[in-house]
């Protein structure tokens, strides 16, 4: 389930930032502030825990998969990023193919999106990063079900077991039962679980990740 979470919501997310990005960024966009200032304000003021789960419930989300993905499937700062990246791309390009006879569709498809693969493959991994880590939301909403469970849930079940039993031994002074299993021992090897498959990916896209987080850089 981690593996198709991180998938589907890599996609849905970085799909949703990516248009919405492209909307703001073009100049003939007449709400372009009022969206861009509603946006921003996300990034300073959230509803908190308690509203999101009570949102969450009254959309009958919970022990569903989909609680996964509609939550973070737009994220405020993806979007600047992706903006910013797209703002500094000659407009004049999208001028020219429109006058060619490409609607706005087209114009996304074949000239802006081929021109923002830097910052799209870092946001994707910022988002798939994302996903992949998370378990505190399985935790509240899908914690009760054995299908819709995430692999990191279930190893922090283990490293919280681990502790507990840890407690009990010392408590017990039955300590030398383990010295052979600690809970350091079993956070190193949950975090090479959990490190493994982002190594994995990352080599693929290191040259764009690199390239795209030198946005916003100043020039010379």
């Amino acid at each position: 389930m981690s593996t198709l979470r991180t998938v589907v919501g890599t996609i849905t997310g970085l799909t949703a930032c990516t248009m919405v990005a492209f909307t703001l960024s073009r100049k003939d966009f007449q709400a372009r502030g009022p969206f861009s200032v509603f946006l921003a304000l996300t990034l300073y003021v959230s509803g908190g825990l308690i509203p999101g789960f009570i949102l969450i419930r009254d959309l009958h989300l919970m022990n569903n998969f989909w609680v996964y993905i509609f939550p973070s499937m737009v994220n405020a700062f993806y979007i600047f990023m992706i903006r910013t990246y797209m703002d500094g791309l000659p407009f004049e390009l999208q001028e020219s193919a429109f006058i060619d006879g490409a609607n706005d569709i087209k114009i996304f498809f074949k000239i802006v999106l081929p021109l923002c693969t830097p910052v799209i493959a870092t946001i994707a991994l910022f988002i798939a990063v994302g996903q992949w880590n998370s378990w505190f939301d399985t935790y509240l909403y899908n914690g009760s079900s054995d299908i819709l469970t995430t692999l990191q849930f279930e190893l922090m079940k283990i490293l919280q077991s681990t502790q507990t039993g840890a407690d009990q031994a010392r408590n017990n002074s039955t300590l030398e039962v383990m010295k052979s299993i600690t809970p350091e021992s079993i956070k190193m090897a949950i975090t090479i679980v959990t490190v493994v498959p982002i190594l994995m990916v990352y080599p693929f896209l290191q040259r764009y990740f690199v390239k795209g987080m030198t946005i916003g850089a100043v020039k010379s």
